[in-house]
């Protein structure tokens, strides 16, 4: 997702897609009719780590549609969106673009975090998921639901299970238990079956719900 500034952003889907959804289908019975129903469509990751993170704190507690017209407004502030140019920023300014005041905060933050190397984007992509999510915390302004959210989205990480999200506990609810309500347990239960692809299993529970993919 862009903001109104024109970026030119590369699109990747994840190589081991194809292999997720054959063992998918052969594991569990409702991922075999699932996937199907989606064709080619699958998990895309654009933009770079400061932005991803950057848009999910201004998307925090409001609409899709609100926190797009703030990050549209908030986008034209600096030159370009990098930690540095966030740090230049001033506190007015981004509050006519629509923040609160803790949001400010957060956004703060997460560049100095990036600026002064507190966070290892380059080491991240030989870290385990749980040591990015660790780091990612850290950071104020993102649990670990978001930071879930960004190993799936953004580093396309194969096996995550994001058993705080409501969308996969109600697609869940509705495609194994006939719509009664499950617990945690009951969750990761089903989920013993998708690894170690839990990240293709969620998307496609995700599509159940909604057939629009959701992009970071």
């Amino acid at each position: 997702m862009v903001a109104t500034k024109k970026i030119a952003t590369e699109v990747a889907t994840p190589p081991y897609w194809e292999d997720a959804c054959k063992h998918l289908m052969k594991k569990d019975r409702v991922m075999k009719r699932l996937i199907p129903k989606f064709g080619d469509a699958c998990l895309q990751t654009r933009g770079d780590a400061f932005v991803t993170l950057a848009r999910s704190i201004v998307g925090q507690q409001i609409s899709v549609k609100a926190a797009q017209t703030v990050w549209d407004r908030f986008a034209l502030l600096p030159k370009k969106i990098t930690a540095g140019n966030v740090l230049k920023l001033k506190v007015d300014d981004m509050r006519a673009a629509g923040l609160s005041a803790r949001k400010v905060e957060y956004l703060v933050d997460l560049a100095l975090h990036f600026d002064n190397g507190a966070v290892h984007v380059k080491a991240w992509e030989t870290m385990d998921d749980e040591a990015i999510i660790e780091e990612l915390t850290a950071i104020r302004g993102i649990g670990r639901w978001t930071a879930e959210m960004f190993l799936i989205f953004h580093l396309m990480r194969p096996n995550i299970l994001p058993l705080d999200d409501v969308g996969l506990i109600n697609g869940i609810s509705q495609s194994y238990f006939s719509g009664d309500v499950v617990s945690r347990s009951d969750a990761r239960e089903v989920a013993a079956a998708w690894a170690p692809y839990c990240s293709v299993a969620t998307w496609y529970i995700w599509r159940s719900l909604d057939p629009l993919p959701v992009e970071y």
